[in-house]
């Protein structure tokens, strides 16, 4: 994510919060808003360090490590400032749910926006590689060959072709939905992330 304005500590100001900043946690691959939280500079550099995202709680007066307790922690994988360098950007891998009330986001309420179902799709895949499971698709592809793999996105791609010509806009979406799955299959067995795709539509747009 080095495309983002990168963090400079020094640049910060702590001053504008009483020495605090929130601190808007995203999750890293489905973009979906994990939490709010606050840091001083002293969770900020512990984050930093220990790579598990850390607060300040305003009710302890103390730091906290997210998932201290329950095991829930917060990955880091990136931070980034704004424009007037008074708020945080994490973005995050989570260990099991954010919220304490048990559900992925403490902003679940709302369904996730379009674009973070197709990644929480990525995301699936991403997980049967990790933790592979018995009676898994998606773990049975990923532990065969990768010709197996390339094949299926070569059927997809015909299906899909098919339907736009023959069929109705349904039949056409769910036949996408197929061939999307199988290239995510695909490129996590070759080791591909979005970024490295991200990369190449930007170099394509200069």
């Amino acid at each position: 994510m080095s495309h983002k304005k990168p963090l400079n500590i020094e640049t910060l100001a702590f001053d504008k919060g009483d020495g605090l900043l929130p601190a808007i946690i995203q999750h890293a691959i489905t973009l979906e808003v994990l939490m709010l939280g606050y840091m001083n500079k002293e969770a900020l550099t512990q984050t930093l360090s220990t790579k598990r995202v850390t607060f300040y709680s305003r009710s302890r007066q103390a730091l906290w490590i997210k998932g201290e307790t329950s095991q829930n922690y917060l990955n880091l994988q990136d931070i980034v400032q704004d424009c007037d360098n008074d708020s945080l950007l994490i973005y995050a891998l989570p260990e099991g749910p954010t919220c304490h009330t048990g559900e992925t986001s403490c902003f679940n309420g709302n369904d996730m926006p379009s674009p973070a179902h197709l990644l929480n799709l990525r995301q699936i895949v991403m997980d049967r590689k990790n933790h592979p499971q018995e009676n898994s698709y998606t773990t049975t592809l990923l532990q065969g060959k990768l010709s197996r793999i390339a094949q299926k996105v070569g059927e997809e791609g015909v299906e899909v072709a098919l339907a736009a010509v023959c069929e109705n806009q349904q039949s056409l979406a769910e036949e996408s939905v197929d061939l999307l799955y199988h290239l995510f299959v695909l490129l996590e067995a070759r080791e591909v992330t979005l970024d490295d795709l991200s990369q190449v539509i930007k170099a394509r747009r200069r």
